[in-house]
């Protein structure tokens, strides 16, 4: 039920047709593997004869590939090539992977690399240490900012109008015991990763799953991303975690000297200074 309500809102984002033929390859990636279109059509709000529709259409323009003998649709050529192109030009993962496996040598645990997208966390990196561990995470997808260490941490950081705009758009959903589910609650959190310069989350998302997390703010303190260190509970604990903030902030600002020349696509906003 809760899957069937994340697509019907997305499918009501965007201007009429555009943004409901979006919803349908939003389907399609979600489910993550070829799938037939009775199965787009059960996670779809959309009439039957539309979802056909859209998928006739999507298919025509490369979007979706068909396989007609087995009868299911999956992303097609077309997308997979804008999405290269997209992961090269507006995506930090390119300018910060030689960092990335740097720091993956040395800490041995699971790294991600995000950006915010919009009010939400786009996961555009991923590195597993030899035992991954098994999380919502991976690149490519998009998770809650307010209850991931990577998303407070680049909230945190973010100058009052961006924060208003990020903020507007959380959920507040409760997924674990510890999920932060008000406005109040977040704020007061956010200001202490501010004071201490990274942040943490502890259980937040996902039972069983921990990490810190640092922004990756460029030289005039523009926000660029976020970079956090998970474990599980019980593997590993806080105090072990705490002990590798120094080279996650050391890597981001590494990461932050060669995005010298990038830009972040359509975002200029102030950002917070780090606590001391």
């Amino acid at each position: 039920m809760a899957k069937q309500t994340q697509v019907t809102q997305r499918e009501s984002d965007g201007p009429g047709t555009v943004g409901r033929a979006l919803g349908i390859l939003d389907i399609v990636a979600d489910i993550g593997r070829p799938a037939r279109a009775s199965e787009i059509q059960a996670a779809s709000s959309l009439p039957k004869g539309t979802v056909y529709r859209f998928l006739q259409t999507l298919t025509d323009h490369g979007m979706l590939s068909h396989d007609p003998h087995r009868r299911v649709y999956f992303i097609g050529a077309r997308l997979v090539r804008l999405a290269h192109v997209a992961w090269k030009q507006s995506s930090l993962a390119p300018v910060a992977k030689t960092h990335l496996d740097a720091l993956a040598s040395q800490v041995r645990q699971t790294i991600h690399l995000a950006q915010l997208d919009g009010g939400h966390v786009l996961y555009v990196d991923k590195l597993f240490p030899s035992r991954p561990v098994e999380m919502f995470s991976s690149a490519g997808k998009v998770g809650p900012a307010y209850c991931t260490g990577v998303g407070k941490a680049m909230m945190a950081f973010l100058g009052e109008e961006g924060l208003a705009s990020v903020m507007a758009q959380q959920s507040f959903y409760r997924f674990t015991d510890n999920t932060l589910t008000s406005p109040e609650a977040l704020l007061a959190d956010l200001a202490l990763i501010r004071e201490r310069g990274f942040a943490i989350d502890n259980e937040e998302h996902e039972r069983g799953i921990i990490c810190v997390a640092v922004p990756i703010l460029s030289r005039n303190r523009i926000l660029l991303g976020g970079l956090s260190i998970t474990a599980l509970q019980g593997r590993q604990d806080f105090d072990e975690l705490y002990k590798l903030v120094p080279i996650m902030q050391e890597t981001a600002t590494r990461i932050a000297a060669d995005a010298a020349d990038w830009r972040y696509p359509e975002i200029d906003i102030e950002t917070k200074e780090l606590g001391t």
